[in-house]
């Protein structure tokens, strides 16, 4: 376990947590005053723990173009069970410095593999009988929500490019293209937000044993 301290600024009033004890701000360098702490689990608690969703889901991530993203994906893939992620085209790979920092550690407990082009990869999981969903703005056919059913043999969800999208060649060969609503005058999420809506959404609530 690990502790988190809770600290006010008597000075500016900043009030922010830490995991190590302090004596002034790091805003003012006031005194500081300690209203609480907590015990927190460490990761190495969590090693060895899996609950991946059954059948498997595993991500395609198409040409996304910025590490710390990727490092978010792995976070997420981590975090919704997913089994494997597919690193494909432009898309950075670790060891990289940008996908640390964001997957804090998760990239080493995701199974992942780089392939150059994926529409190859895509060509085949189909014959290998994947089911493929994509997440678009730009020509998606159905909106996502948790209530969605989830295929009944391994899903591969693909994602793409943070400006350019999913390459066409992988969408057409997709079974199905989802968009996430949108209510504000924004009419996407970042890929990683839009990659976590879908996959937290796919395994319910898992029980821990």
């Amino acid at each position: 376990m690990i502790r988190a301290y809770f600290y006010h600024c008597e000075t500016c009033g900043l009030g922010f947590p830490s995991l190590e004890p302090l004596e002034r701000c790091p805003r003012c360098a006031g005194v500081v005053r300690l209203r609480s702490t907590r015990l927190l689990p460490s990761e190495a608690e969590r090693e060895g723990y899996a609950n991946p969703l059954q059948p498997p889901v595993v991500g395609v991530v198409d040409n996304v173009r910025s590490a710390w993203n990727v490092g978010g994906l792995f976070r997420v893939a981590d975090a919704a069970g997913l089994s494997h992620l597919y690193l494909c085209g432009i898309t950075p790979v670790p060891p990289h410095p940008g996908i640390a920092k964001t997957a804090l550690g998760a990239e080493e407990a995701v199974p992942w593999s780089y392939h150059a082009d994926a529409v190859d990869l895509v060509k085949t999981l189909r014959q290998q009988g994947w089911t493929l969903w994509a997440l678009e703005t730009e020509g998606a056919t159905t909106c996502w929500h948790p209530g969605l059913p989830r295929p009944e043999k391994p899903l591969a969800l693909v994602v793409g490019n943070e400006r350019a999208g999913v390459t066409p060649q992988v969408l057409e060969l997709c079974q199905q293209v989802l968009y996430v609503p949108m209510r504000g005058r924004k009419r996407s999420l970042n890929v990683t937000a839009a990659f976590a809506v879908v996959a937290m959404g796919l395994g319910g609530c898992p029980e821990e044993s």
